[in-house]
């Protein structure tokens, strides 16, 4: 995958603070004061593209959501 093809995005109103985005991905994702999550990058790199997808899937809210398009289309 390119760089920049993943396109990371939280909706702070959905997050209960559990904090496995950041055990999984924490060069992507942050906890502000409150314990809710803060995206440090919104377009990954190759490095951390796959930990961000498994942040992703294994966010027990779903808060998290990412998208994959080219980044001309996002």
């Amino acid at each position: 995958m390119v760089s920049g093809q993943v396109h990371v995005q939280a909706d702070r109103d959905v997050c209960i603070g559990a904090g496995m985005c950041v055990l999984t991905a924490g060069a992507v994702f942050d906890q502000d004061d409150d314990g809710l999550v803060v995206v440090l990058a919104e377009n990954p790199g190759d490095g951390d593209a796959d930990a961000a997808r498994q942040a992703v899937a294994n966010c027990p809210s779903g808060a998290l959501s990412l998208d994959e398009r080219a980044p001309a289309d996002l």
